[in-house]
């Protein structure tokens, strides 16, 4: 998933750490923010080693081809295939201390149950429906068939992701657990993004290119991570963020792999993971519209603070964007392309 760079002044003067002791994280850009890793930074004197990626797809690619990092950040939809592909190795839990504190909600069965552990989960967020409350009245996203309204046709937008359109379609029709999806779950929702498409003015690619179709009126209304929501408020938009539509809103999850194959230095790998779930680094993360993994750091944020980073409670369904069936994702992507090129 491709996520909002973020500048950070000064970072440049850090000082290196020697070649012996480094380590390299593969991930989205934005998330070098040396204040999401303080504690790293704090101990080891600077950041570990970034490379940077424009999606999960592009990622695989690369590591498959032979490039080395010794942390990759992915999402949870991509695990099964990391897991599958042999790149990736499990992780220690004995050496992440804050693991007993992660939210159970996110690791659920498909993460934390078994006998390895190949994803820790670090970050995650909403998917919802963006929208300007200036033009579109609140009963008009009320449901997720907005998208289908004709009454916005080439004023909507949908991210150019297939785990968040898909998690779409699932709730518009009626799934709201992604894991045990039939044949006629898939058609359904496939068919109903194909219902979509044509209303569409564009697929956005990350939330930077959506603030600019919002602000600038071109669109009115976007399923949307929630990250928009702050950024564009502190901006004095007039932008709502509907995460109890009838049918539900979505909950992507994120975290880190920790690759077979690495040149670093293991320990720092660990060191960099317990960086990032530690409560120094739940207040930055928040502050740019992530929720961290740690729920314990989280409850300490107070429900006002989730709530401006559109991550406070609701009462409606939440379909939780955890790991899933690689053929099943395989499947969700070759058809996404296909309507999104109009078949």
């Amino acid at each position: 998933m491709t996520l909002r760079a973020l500048l950070l002044a000064g970072a440049a003067t850090a000082t290196a750490l020697p070649a012996a002791a480094q380590m390299t994280v593969f991930d989205y850009a934005g998330f070098e923010d040396p204040e999401f890793h303080a504690a790293y930074v704090e101990e080891h004197g600077a950041s570990p080693d970034f490379a940077f990626f424009g999606d999960e797809e592009e990622a695989f690619q690369k590591l498959s081809s032979g490039f080395r990092a010794d942390v990759t950040h992915i999402c949870a939809g991509s695990v099964t295939k990391f897991e599958e592909s042999g790149l990736v190795e499990p992780w220690d839990l004995t050496r992440i201390p804050n693991w007993e504190n992660l939210n159970r909600d996110l690791t659920g069965e498909a993460v934390g149950a078994g006998e390895e552990v190949y994803f820790v989960p670090t970050d995650y967020g909403s998917t919802a429906i963006a929208y300007n409350t200036e033009e579109v009245p609140a009963e008009d996203v009320a449901s997720l068939d907005v998208f289908l309204n004709p009454a916005y046709q080439g004023r909507m937008t949908l991210p150019d992701n297939v785990d968040d359109a898909y998690a779409l379609a699932y709730l518009a029709t009626g799934v709201t657990d992604w894991s045990n999806v039939t044949d006629a779950e898939f058609e359904a929702a496939s068919d109903w993004l194909r219902q979509v498409h044509p209303n569409l003015r564009t697929y956005w690619t990350d939330p930077a290119e959506l603030a600019q179709l919002l602000s600038s009126g071109e669109v009115l209304i976007s399923w949307a991570w929630n990250e928009t929501l702050p950024t564009m408020a502190d901006e004095g938009f007039p932008i709502g963020f509907q995460r109890e539509a009838e049918e539900g809103s979505s909950l992507w999850l994120c975290g880190y792999v920790n690759m077979a194959q690495s040149d670093g230095d293991e320990d720092l790998a660990y060191d960099y993971m317990n960086a990032m779930l530690d409560p120094s680094a739940t207040e930055p993360l928040l502050a740019s519209g992530f929720g961290q993994s740690n729920e314990v750091a989280m409850q300490d944020q107070g429900e006002a603070a989730l709530e401006a980073s559109g991550l406070g409670q609701i009462d409606a369904p939440v379909l939780a964007q955890l790991p899933m069936d690689g053929q099943l994702r395989q499947r969700q992507a070759e058809a996404f392309e296909r309507i999104k090129a109009g078949f």
